[in-house]
């Protein structure tokens, strides 16, 4: 310590420093903690009976779970945190019962992987990584309801997750009725002929495994042989939201291949109208609405069946209108009836281009869907310059023209999308264009081109497609659509499919079921289990949790990333004591075997905003009425949901979608009265650094890097610097503990929310946080005495210009508060704090006390300590919120400009309450508006009060 600096404190003991802010914010944490004064209570038994709760209005506001990350958190962390825990405050303020917490999303990969490489069991690390956050969050001041946080690992939790599995396998969507319904209710229509079975037996008549086989036809969660991405550097499948658009491991980038193999799956397919319907009524940022309806993918067309050798190719095309330009047809590689279609020989005349240079259709087609598996469906799909395909050595039959058309297979068609089958109708879409091109194949025009280019395809330099057009050369013995519109082509060729029944009007969506199944040790158990015919039965509820064993080995069996011919075996699949077991399931004990395979980790955050509301409830996910107070439907929010649910826009599909199907599947169900999670979505932008690389391009610690003669330099050595994310990898992490420690909590808190707007991206700037700091000194400061630590306010009524500069400031930050406009709360806020200091002498107490009201919701700690030496024994955090007066809100005077011409000539120091007519005088009689028009008559005078007057001389 300097000599100056210490002779400073003895002249002002109870000067703000940050050793002074530690001390009070660890004192008022403690308060709040023991007085539980971030309880919010639930409704009990009858709300109307709860005559003060009932009273006020309700907020349920959350954050997006947080991963405990072994590495803590960095300072671009409690973003968002710290604006909803000041939206929160403000909330309380202004009369509402808010329920505020933070749990944690514990099962994942990085434990997993952490206890593979250590032998520490996940549950330790994790544990011990969720015990530094909450201390890390708990120094930031943050108001939570500490009594609802959950972690998705407690067997307490995920006895409710397990649960929900259930209640989803448990049940079917019925079409007719547009909603989900319980399994049983299908089996009775099953049993009483009201329904018939696939082969029209009699339910009697059909074993156990036939009865469980058509039932998971309907089931809502089911198992199935389907093609997966299977990553065997990780030894799991994975869904295809977590494949990056390289074809690799979103977690670890390792090469994702195709596989066909038994997984669990969720028919979120049968939501996919609600899902897109319900968009409608929530108030969620218009880019991630775009985002969730392209992955849906709805759009309009046919299906067409095309014959071949006995069977039926079905595909689905929103062009129906070009059928008889389809003069080839393409599989996926995976498609089932491609080993059913292909002949022993190459049928005579076939071309060597086709053949891919292999003797028969067997060798070529086993070859082409080998290299395909190798690649992801965006490697699949991207515009390559050069088309790969092989013919299978069959024939189709185009139905509307009779003709035979060749059927390859190509990886540029997808079993994800469609039927994983096309009619390729060359002359009109680029990439069929490029396959005929490259295959020799024919191309017909059956849209009239309106560029001049032709009709002859073989002259062209590309498809031509279009829905403004002619339809041409598509006459058959039957139909004829030419010389009518794209709209009236398809609304005819429609009708003529169905009537012949060879195809039929239909929607399609993009969106796949959801891949349910992983093949790691750190998940939620399935509580299903195996008969010795295979067939699977649920758990009772009795039995839940199912909870995890302990097991030797925590990592699922790796391959070389590149095997894409491995297969998984799971952890739990090598506790053979847990997985073989006996159980009476209400027919007397029977062996059975348990799913090996856990839940993905997006499991537990389908569902945890209904937690929140009733943690500890061991009979029910969650109390009827306490969801209904929470979350029900009301004004505004036509499908309930949480208030205002803030995080990343990262998860605008993978998480957001699948706790819409969560919350609508029991919704139809009748566990709750919300068909929809989250009403209100904020994403925050994100908090970047500057990333500083040394010519190996390896990223150096930014805290060492010194800055000198315009550039960078570590070490002696020249370095590059790039703004990017902060990360401990990337060296440039700050801890929001050395901020704390330096400077206090509520300076960070205020830096963080000064920054710039909330939903934007901003660099950090450790250096500019001084600037929060001694905004918080100058507040102490005109109201303590840093001599004596007493408050020095006076009991006399402020003067006029005090009470604008106030009364402004808490009505522009109140609705800037409101609006999670903090940053320019927080300037009206500083504009306020400076006006004050510049007056000079003690201030009004009525001043002081509306000043630390104002600043309580952004500065928690040091706001309850001026509040308790204003003389206040109860809590800042729910005294209400400040209201202005209109009288000192609205300016006396405002200033009007008065044109002439065009060019400003003069200014009015006005009313702004002035009208239109007697500022128009005002305007027309000033001097320098009479000399600017010098005689000249008026032709026109715009007024647009009180600000602006225009003359327009004749």
């Amino acid at each position: 310590m300097s000599e100056t600096n210490s002779a400073a404190e003895v002249a002002a003991p109870h000067r703000y420093t940050a050793a002074m802010a530690a001390d009070i914010e660890a004192r008022w944490q403690d308060f709040w903690d023991a007085e539980g004064t971030y309880e919010a209570p639930n409704p009990s038994g009858d709300l109307a009976g709860d005559a003060e709760l009932a009273a006020k209005p309700k907020k349920f506001i959350m954050d997006m779970f947080p991963y405990p990350s072994g590495a803590g958190l960095h300072v671009g962390h409690p973003l968002g945190y710290i604006a909803t825990d000041v939206f929160a405050r403000y909330q309380r303020m202004t009369g509402h019962n808010v329920l505020h917490t933070l749990g944690f999303d514990a099962f994942g990969l990085p434990a997993e992987q952490h206890a593979v490489a250590t032998g520490t069991h996940p549950r330790v690390s994790t544990e011990a990584a969720m015990d530094n956050m909450k201390q890390q969050l708990r120094r930031l001041g943050l108001g939570h309801d500490k009594r609802r946080s959950i972690a998705t690992i407690d067997p307490d939790y995920y006895k409710w997750t397990q649960w929900i599995f259930l209640q989803i396998f448990n049940s079917w969507y019925d079409k007719e009725a547009d909603r989900a319904r319980p399994i049983a209710e299908l089996v009775a229509q099953f049993e009483s002929g009201e329904r018939t079975t696939p082969d029209a037996r009699p339910w009697s008549e059909l074993s156990a495994a036939e009865r469980a086989d058509v039932l998971g036809d309907y089931r809502l969660a089911y198992a199935s042989d389907a093609p997966v991405n299977w990553a065997p550097g990780l030894g799991t499948v994975l869904a295809n939201e977590e494949v990056t658009a390289d074809g690799r491991s979103e977690r670890g980038n390792f090469p994702v291949f195709k596989a066909k193999l038994r997984q669990w799956n969720m028919r979120i397919t049968a939501y996919s109208d609600r899902l897109l319907n319900d968009l409608d009524g929530v108030d969620w940022p218009d880019a991630i609405k775009l985002q969730q309806r392209n992955w849906i993918g709805r759009s309009e067309g046919a299906r067409v069946d095309f014959p071949v050798d006995g069977h039926a190719i079905t595909v689905f095309t929103t062009r129906q209108d070009t059928l008889f330009g389809a003069t080839y047809m393409v599989l996926a590689p995976e498609h089932e009836l491609v080993e059913k279609i292909v002949p022993a020989a190459w049928p005579e005349g076939t071309h060597d281009v086709w053949t891919g240079g292999h003797a028969t259709p067997a060798d070529a087609v086993s070859a082409y869907r080998a290299q395909a598996a190798s690649k992801s469906d965006v490697e699949r799909q991207a515009e390559a310059k050069d088309k790969t395909g092989v013919f299978t050595g069959a024939y189709a039959i185009n139905p509307v023209s009779g003709e035979q058309v060749p059927v390859f297979i190509a990886d540029y068609v997808l079993m994800g999308y469609g039927t994983g089958a096309i009619m390729a109708v060359p002359a009109h879409d680029s990439r069929d264009f490029a396959f005929a091109r490259a295959f020799e194949l024919p191309m017909r025009c059956v849209v009239e081109p309106s560029d001049g280019r032709g009709t002859d395809p073989a002259e062209w330099d590309d498809a031509f497609a279009s829905y403004d057009a002619k339809i041409v050369n598509s006459s058959g013995e039957d139909i004829s659509l030419d010389g009518l519109g794209v709209v009236d082509a398809k609304a005819k060729i429609t009708e003529w499919l169905a009537a012949r029944g060879i195809g039929e009007g239909t929607v399609n969506y993009r969106l796949r079921d959801w891949l349910f199944s992983r093949q790691r040790y750190w998940g939620e158990p399935f509580p299903i289990v195996y008969d010795e015919d295979g067939i699977a039965h649920p758990l009772p509820e009795s039995m839940l949790p199912l909870e995890l064993p302990e097991v030797e080995d925590y990592s699922p069996r790796t391959f070389d990333p590149d095997d894409a011919d491995s297969r998984p075996e799971t952890p739990l699949s090598r506790n053979e004591d847990w997985v073989n077991v006996t159980l009476d399931l209400g027919d007397g004990p029977k062996k059975y075997r348990r799913e090996t395979n856990t839940m993905p980790n997006w499991a537990g955050s389908c569902w945890y905003e209904l937690r929140y509301l009733d943690p500890h409830n061991s009979e029910k996910l969650v109390d009827p009425e306490i969801e209904r107070y929470w979350m029900g439907p009301r004004e505004g929010m036509p499908h309930g949901g949480v208030d205002l649910y803030v995080g990343g826009a990262e998860h605008a599909v993978l998480h957001l979608l699948y706790a819409r199907f969560w919350s609508k599947v029991l919704f139809d169900l009748g566990h709750v009265s919300s068909s929809e999670p989250f009403h209100k979505l904020y994403n925050q932008g994100m908090i970047q650094a500057f990333v500083y690389r040394d010519s190996r391009g390896i990223a150096v610690p930014a805290a060492e890097v010194e800055e000198r003669d315009g550039g960078f330099w570590y070490q002696g050595e020249k370095v590059s610097r790039v703004l990017g994310k902060m990360g401990k990898s990337l060296k440039n992490a700050v801890t929001p503990d050395e901020i704390s420690a330096e400077y206090g909590a509520d300076t960070l808190r205020l830096y963080e929310m000064a920054m710039g707007p909330l939903d934007v991206s901003r660099p950090w700037d450790t250096r500019a946080v001084v600037g929060q700091y001694r905004l918080l000194q100058r507040l102490w400061r005109n109201i303590v005495d840093e001599a004596t630590g007493e408050a020095t306010v006076v009991d006399t009524e402020p003067d006029e210009d005090t009470l604008r500069a106030l009364h402004k400031a808490i009505d522009g930050a109140g609705q800037d508060m409101a609006g999670m406009r903090f940053n320019t709360a927080i300037a009206k806020v500083t504009e306020l704090n400076n006006h004050l200091t510049k007056a000079g002498g003690p201030l009004s107490r009525s001043v002081a006390e509306r000043l630390v009201l104002l600043v309580a919701p952004l500065a928690p700690h040091i706001a309850e300590e001026l509040w308790r030496k204003l003389g206040h024994t109860d809590s800042v955090v729910y005294q209400d919120f400040p209201v202005a007066d209109p009288a000192y809100v609205v300016d006396e005077t405002v200033t009007c400009v008065v044109q002439v011409k065009g060019k400003v000539k003069a200014r009015l120091e006005i009313s702004p309450s002035i009208g239109d007519e007697e500022l128009e005088e005002l305007a027309l009689a000033d001097p320098a508006v009479v000399a600017a028009l010098g005689g000249a008559g008026i032709r026109k005078v715009i007024v647009r009060a009180p600000k602006l007057v225009n003359i327009v001389p004749a």
